[in-house]
This record gives structure tokens, sequence and C-alpha cells, in this order.
């Protein structure tokens, strides 16, 4: 229900309380720290938004009327519920700054998370407290349900759009490898897999709802075309560490992040399959809701050394680049 324009604000209501319990005007105006005269023309403009007189004035002095002091009896009420609710805040408000819930996709949690939070930690940034930070791993779909409903603070996603919704920084990009064994048939053909034979070929795959399927999906829609028949999976596993496992046993050819194999592929345990009708990459983002800027508190110090860091890398690969 929306209050009439007649209900004073908090502070001028403070300041009635404040004359019911001092006994005067003059009184109230040194227990709070100004003039007589600016106590007096609050109670004025009290006066003239409620339509009652609130204060029976006199050569020897000022006092409450009967009205001033019913309200001001209500005023008292109103007054210790506002100081619940200030109270309530500032313990949400250090909550905030003590605890920070994190969902995050799979990719990123294994892969990246751990080293940023690490820096995060040794750079100083969380204050004299250390923060508790609860990471959650799933998939990115999942990542942004958490987000919406509020059960996470930020999260990380991987895929090729921002939700929509909510609001979001690039803290990366990635790229998805089609991997086999070396022993499969694929490692020794000369020629790339296109599109068309990728779709009608079980993979080793993220389950739907993953950024790493929502990628793939894509990418075989923007070259076959949208409804495009698909075979149906060799294995959707829910982790990307199971995915790589299961690649590296030779099952079947594998669907993952570069991050998470790229000692494999340098290694020779799994081979790229090169793919170049399809564009695998994909934008990895922090999410909040609320809003535009990140969150305050713990929230905002992290995502901010994340991207300070980010564009420190950029900057260094940069100058390691020869002149042409």
């Amino acid at each position: 229900m929306a209050l009439s324009t007649h209900v004073p604000d908090l502070a001028a209501l403070e300041l009635l309380l404040g004359v019911a319990q001092e006994g005067s005007l003059n009184s109230a105006a040194r227990a709070a720290g100004v003039s007589q005269q600016a106590v007096s023309a609050r109670i004025r403009a009290m006066e003239a938004q409620t339509g009652v007189t609130l204060v029976h004035r006199s050569p020897r002095g000022s006092r409450l009327t009967t009205e001033g002091v019913m309200i001001a009896e209500w005023a008292a009420r109103l007054l210790e519920a506002a100081a619940e609710v200030d109270a309530g805040i500032a313990a949400l408000r250090a909550d905030r700054r003590a605890r920070l819930r994190v969902s995050a996709s799979l990719t990123i949690a294994e892969q990246l998370l751990p080293g940023w939070l690490a820096s995060f930690r040794a750079a100083g940034r969380v204050g004299d407290a250390d923060p508790e930070i609860v990471l959650t791993a799933i998939n990115t779909a999942t990542v942004i349900t958490h987000v919406t409903e509020g059960t996470a603070d930020i999260g990380f996603t991987e895929g090729p759009q921002r939700p929509a919704g909510l609001h979001g920084r690039v803290v990366g990009h990635d790229r998805l490898a089609v991997v086999v064994a070396p022993d499969h048939p694929w490692a020794g053909r000369r020629r790339p897999v296109g599109a068309a034979e990728l779709a009608a070929t079980p993979l080793v795959s993220r389950e739907a709802g993953s950024g790493t399927w929502e990628t793939l999906a894509a990418a075989l829609a923007a070259v076959l075309g949208p409804g495009s028949s698909r075979a149906g999976p060799a294995q959707w596993l829910p982790t990307t560490a199971a995915v790589r496992a299961a690649a590296l046993v030779g099952s079947a050819p594998a669907v993952i992040s570069e991050l998470a194999v790229e000692d494999d592929l340098s290694t020779g345990r799994l081979i790229r399959v090169q793919t170049p009708e399809l564009d695998l990459r994909r934008t990895l983002r922090v999410i909040w809701d609320g809003a535009t800027s990140p969150p305050s508190g713990v929230a905002r110090d992290l995502i901010t050394h994340i991207l300070t860091h980010r564009d420190q890398r950029r900057g260094s690969r940069q100058k390691r680049r020869p002149a042409k």
C-alpha cells in the first residue's frame, strides 16, 4: 500500500520524537546538534505536511499538542522498526563482504578460477578479513538460473551469447577442439572433417545446457542450417574431466575446451581433428543480476582483479609480437 503525502520522512519524525523526549524545542535542538530555529522550521514544515498542529507555542515556551504527542508515539514505533531494518541491512552488507557465492561453468571452474582465486588472495585485495568464497561448478544453463534466482552473487559462463536479462563482462575467450586418441581413424587422415560428417558422427561431449554443447550446436547450425539433423551422442558426460578421460581411452571423437587438453595435444596423447568449416570460438563471461555495475564488495573486487590481469596479459602478448 502506498503511503499518502501526509506522512513525514523518518528524519522529521525522529526530530518530533526528540521534542517529546526532551520536553522543548530548545532542548531537542541541543540534543540534535542544530539550532532552535532549524527545529522550529522543521516542525512547521511537518505541520503543513500533516495538516495537524503539533506544537503549542506560547511566551512561556513550546510543548507538543495532544495530536503531536500521539504522532510522536506512533513515530517511536516506526523508528524502532526502521532501526531493525537498518541493522539488518548492515548485516547483509557485512555478509556480502565476508562471503561470496560463485557459480561457474565447469571449464572455467576447473581450468581458470583456481588460478584467479589464488592470485586474488595473494594480491591482498580482500582487506583484513579473508572472505569465504563458495564455488559451485555446474553447466552454463544452471549458472544463469542461479544468478537469476539469487542463489549466486555472480556467475561465470561460456557460450556464444550473453544471457538475456543479465549484465556481464567478458573475462576471456576459449575455443573448442575436436580431439581423438592417436589410434582413432581420424588421427591420421589428411583431409579435414566437414560439418556434415561431424554432425553424423556420435561424439563424446558435455550435456545439453552446457556451454560446450551450445557452442557446438550453434556452430553446426551456422553451416548446416537450423534444425539440421545430428547423430545421437556416443556419450554425454557431466564434467570436462570426464570428457577428457573418455577421449584419452579412444571411445569416440570428443568435443572439449582447448584449455582442458592443451597438455594432451602438445604431448600427442590426443590429436586435434581439423574442422575449418566450424567456428568453435566462445566467449567467457562473468554475469550478475541487478545494476549495470558489478555487485559491491568482494564480488566487485574479484571481477576487477580478473579484468586487470586479463588486460595485463593482453598487453604482454602485444609487446612480445615482433614488429612488421
